[in-house]
């Protein structure tokens, strides 16, 4: 290895004489060099500096209690192995003090976290603890006294596991409490009455008792038919023959919606002895006709304001649901009187004369739930509290005179902490990945749906036709030869207000900047880290893959796993860590991709103060951004106020 020259020189507190226990010849003097950043480099270097070699600094080394295997050592010098246990880091620490070097020097260069958790704390961690733990831990950490380990583990379990707001720590107790009722994927229709292997799965279910015990549970087969047959009437091209309908679903307002209804449906089963306190009606009494009586819902609206102690927008959005469909003329739940023959009676919510009157009069049933919805959705508009506030977790971000160039840091950090690709390939090409997606993030202000289903068509090789885009409803990074740049399209179809005044009907087209090296990274994700993360698996075309493994069924993202990268990512990278000091940004916590937006509308409020420029930013209105984006306080605007009023005095 070549010792580059340079004119950096020796630290004057370096300089003390080593002790005579460690001396093996005299010092060599600290000569010019250039100090490199990769391990194995740095330790040939100083080997070499010091005019040793590797059996001769084992030798020297056997006089301590942490000895490796000289092989091990070797292994580090030519670059095969890198240090990973506890006692490697111990010797590590010897041969810096041998070198006079400062403590944590070439922990500091690993590849990795180096971070271990000790026997007798593993024993107090679940496994998922453990994996999350290892990267937040400081280098001493098994050394640190058990106060002290216990102050750490505090700090991570508070801001990295329980994201640090009061919002997080409820989500993450109700997350402890499955309940909830899965409906099937399919969206094909089932006729009605049910089919005769229906008709036997239900009389086998049938048989379940009242008060379903905790659990996530698929959907009785009635039931799952009645919802597959709802997200056809929303979701299909054409109505269903004989129906009418006011709007469309995409794939993921149906997911959202039956997940809701899965929520409903599985409150009112669960135990009322579990900690879900449900109501505990038996399974086979399911059927989404139940959403016809008010009881059913006023209920519901009880039991959520007793779990959260307040109610919020989502119970005002869920009764717009349930007045929708049962609008006259238009509501599926209005046009499915069929449903009637699926009640029965459940004591406390539904009775026996309720039902006759539905068999009689659905359109009555109905009229009545559909006003009902309408008074309890204007009660609880005027009472609804925002249970988190968005801009919490991001806050010293948007605080900053530059938000912009705050949340920067945070991919620096990433590119900083990347390793060797030639050791380390698929870490090497997950940090890539997450590079890229938060600088494509901070250049196009995208939503998450549309960041991640980005396609990709690499050099050489055709861009997607815009009309052939527009039918998949996806955007598309494209290498422009007109404008010998990398560019971005994506059709005013696949963003969620396609029908803004932003768009007109137009497409997205932005030309990324070649700025801090962002080609760069590009290309080499492009020509290397993506394969490495498919490793030889089917490509979905997407920019953005998954790390394969032997149980991944495809490589593209959908919103969980990509929200979980993103944070995973934050959690490493943006939040700084003062026991280990990682991460760029103090009193950050852990977000999602959604939340650039903030911060680019806010960003732009600040520099200009027109939200009309910041809706620009995230392809959106001046209102929106008024109402949902911009953190645009009095003091930000009288701040922009003052530099103009201010210049008069400096004349």
């Amino acid at each position: 290895m070549s010792i580059k020259p340079n004119n950096t020189q020796r630290p004057a507190e370096a300089a003390a004489p080593r002790s005579k226990a460690n001396d093996v010849g005299p010092a060599p003097q600290w000569e010019a060099y250039e100090d490199p950043s990769d391990f194995q480099e740095a330790l040939v270097l100083h080997i070499r500096r010091h005019g040793e070699n590797v059996s001769r600094l084992h030798k020297a080394l056997k006089q301590g209690r942490d000895v490796v295997d000289v092989r091990t050592l070797y292994d580090w010098v030519n670059g095969v192995l890198a240090p990973r246990s506890a006692t490697s880091f111990r010797v590590l620490a010897a041969i810096e003090r041998r070198y006079d070097l400062p403590d944590g020097y070439f922990r500091a260069k690993l590849p990795h976290s180096g971070r271990m958790v000790t026997s007798k704390v593993r024993s107090r961690l679940s496994a998922v603890e453990r994996r999350r733990l290892a990267w937040h831990l400081p280098d001493d950490f098994e050394r640190l006294p058990k106060a002290r380990q216990e102050e750490v583990l505090s700090w991570v379990r508070t801001v990295i596991m329980a994201g640090g707001t009061d919002y997080r720590r409820y989500q993450i107790g109700a997350l402890q409490q499955r309940f909830s009722i899965r409906f099937s994927s399919g969206v094909g229709a089932l006729s009605f009455p049910p089919a005769p292997d229906l008709e036997a799965r239900l009389m086998d279910e049938g048989r379940r008792e009242y008060g379903r015990p905790l659990a996530t549970q698929a959907a009785p087969a009635l039931i799952d038919a009645e919802a597959r047959d709802l997200v056809v009437f929303k979701t299909s091209t054409l109505t269903t023959r004989g129906r009418a309908r006011s709007g469309v679903w995409n794939r993921e307002t149906a997911d959202q919606k039956m997940e809701h209804f899965g929520l409903l449906f599985g409150a009112l089963t669960a135990c009322p002895e579990s900690d879900v306190r449900g109501y505990g009606a038996p399974l086979r009494s399911l059927t989404f006709a139940l959403l016809a009586f008010p009881a059913v819902w006023d209920w519901y609206l009880t039991w959520r304001e007793g779990r959260r102690g307040f109610f919020t927008r989502w119970e005002e959005e869920m009764l717009l649901v349930a007045a929708a469909i049962t609008r006259r003329d238009t509501g599926w739940l209005r046009q499915s009187s069929h449903l009637a023959n699926h009640l029965r009676p459940i004591e406390g919510l539904v009775t026996a004369q309720e039902v006759k009157d539905a068999h009689r009069d659905w359109e009555g049933v109905c009229d009545g739930m559909h006003r009902h919805a309408l008074m309890r959705a204007k009660e609880i508009e005027r009472v609804a509290r925002i249970h988190r506030d968005p801009f919490e977790p991001i806050l010293p971000i948007l605080q900053a005179d530059s938000p912009l160039a705050e949340y920067r840091k945070i991919t620096e950090e990433v590119r900083r902490w990347r390793p060797d690709r030639r050791r380390f390939p698929i870490a090497a090409a997950e940090a890539t990945r997450s590079f890229l997606m938060l600088r494509l993030a901070l250049h196009l202000g995208l939503r998450q749906k549309n960041l991640r289903q980005l396609l990709v068509a690499p050099k050489g090789h055709s861009p997607t036709p815009e009309r052939q885009l527009e039918s998949l409803k996806r955007g598309e990074l494209r290498w422009s030869a007109r404008d010998t740049a990398w560019e971005v399209l994506v059709p005013a179809a696949a963003f969620k207000n396609a029908g803004s005044t932003f768009f007109r009907k137009s497409p997205f087209r932005l030309l990324l900047p070649d700025l801090d090296g962002l080609y760069e990274e590009i290309e080499t994700y492009l020509a290397s880290d993506r394969a490495v993360l498919l490793k030889g698996r089917e490509d979905p075309g997407s920019l953005f893959v998954k790390t394969m493994k032997a149980n991944c069924v495809s490589a593209e993202y959908d919103s969980t796993p990509f929200y979980q990268a993103w944070r995973l990512t934050i959690e490493r990278h943006g939040i700084f860590n003062p026991y280990t000091g990682r991460g760029a940004i103090a009193g950050l916590l852990p977000h999602g991709p959604h939340n650039v937006r903030d911060v680019l509308a806010t960003h732009v409020l600040k520099q200009t103060g027109s939200y009309e420029q910041a809706s620009y930013a995230i392809q959106d209105t001046p209102s929106t951004i008024a109402e949902h984006y911009g953190r645009f306080l009095p003091q930000d605007k009288a701040a922009m106020a003052a530099q103009v009023l201010n210049q008069v005095w400096a004349v």
